[in-house]
């Protein structure tokens, strides 16, 4: 499950983050970060769901 949530992370890293801890801070500082650029929504997204145990 843990694959799924990267892959869908790298087309869209707010909802890979959504998945992996709901609406948290951690989703809506993912969110900020996607939006002032891919690129480090895409890494914070990927290091939640590598180092988050599952909700």
């Amino acid at each position: 499950m843990e694959l799924v949530r990267i892959l869908i992370a790298i087309l869209l890293p707010p909802l890979g983050v959504f998945l992996q801890v709901g609406f948290s801070g951690q989703f809506w500082l993912n969110i900020l970060l996607t939006l002032l650029g891919y690129l480090p929504g895409l890494v914070h997204a990927i290091w939640i769901i590598a180092r988050r145990e599952p909700r």
